[in-house]
């Protein structure tokens, strides 16, 4: 089974059947066994685990980890926060983003076109807490020009999986 996949600075291409049907079980369940894995896709279970090491070699697989509930967690408020910006210098957008990149609250942070530079998503465990985050973290960086709260009343559809 030869496949053209490359690093993750590269384009992947010419992904074979096979590894869309690995990628796609270990989407869905990433505690598969790779006896299992390998019976559902028709290989050997060496073939099996040479194939899923050069996927994750590849990029293509970044990691395994558990789906928690936030709720269950105590982690009941989220909420979309769109970030203006005052100033676009390069200095300003890594102090901005460096510090982003350490808090926990924020699950997810985009850069994007638009009417907002920057989309958050966080979560804390109430209204206070976020009121708290962005008492004592958000309105503190510098060069922010406005921020918009949205807070997510229901969520209809969350996946990480890809459609391959």
């Amino acid at each position: 089974m030869k496949s053209e996949i490359y690093s993750q600075d590269e384009a992947v291409i010419g992904l074979s059947d096979k590894d869309r049907h690995i990628l796609t079980i270990l989407q869905n369940d990433g505690r598969v066994s790779n006896q299992e894995l390998a019976e559902k896709v028709g290989m050997s279970k060496s073939a099996c685990w040479r194939r899923v090491k050069v996927l994750e070699d590849a990029g293509l697989i970044e990691g395994y980890a558990a789906r928690l509930n936030p709720e269950a967690c105590g982690l009941g408020f989220h909420a979309i926060v769109h970030v203006m910006l005052a100033r676009h210098q390069m200095n300003h957008l890594k102090q901005f983003t460096d510090a982003i990149i350490t808090r926990e609250e924020i699950l997810d942070c985009f850069s994007t076109t638009g009417g907002a530079d920057y989309h958050l998503r966080v979560r804390c465990a109430d209204l206070d807490a976020y009121n708290l985050f962005l008492d004592e973290f958000l309105f503190n960086l510098d060069g922010i020009a406005s921020i918009q709260t949205n807070m997510v009343l229901r969520q209809l559809k969350h996946s990480d999986r890809l459609s391959l």
